[in-house]
């Protein structure tokens, strides 16, 4: 699924107009974006959790030569299934 199906589905199951259901979409995505981006947790119960992981600096390796490559630290996301949702796709 797309996100243009995914703004159909909302605007049927909510009865709202599609532009409505893309701005409400939109509106949601930026909010997690924002709040993992700050470090925060976003937790939508029975669905799933996102949060921000902070991986350090360490020595990789070039699988074409085998040299060592330095790997800079970076910050990444994680999400968490919820039980429901765990429940749902099995």
């Amino acid at each position: 699924m797309n996100k243009q199906e995914l703004v159909d589905q909302i605007a049927d199951g909510a009865s709202i107009s599609k532009k409505d259901a893309e701005a409400a979409l939109s509106s949601l995505l930026e909010s997690v974006k924002s709040a993992v981006s700050r470090g925060e947790k976003v937790t939508i119960p029975g669905f799933g959790a996102w949060s921000r992981t902070d991986r350090q600096a360490r020595v990789g390796r070039n699988p074409r030569t085998g040299e060592p490559v330095q790997i800079a630290a970076s910050k990444g996301v994680k999400f968490t299934a919820g039980a429901n949702f765990k429940s749902a796709v099995n």
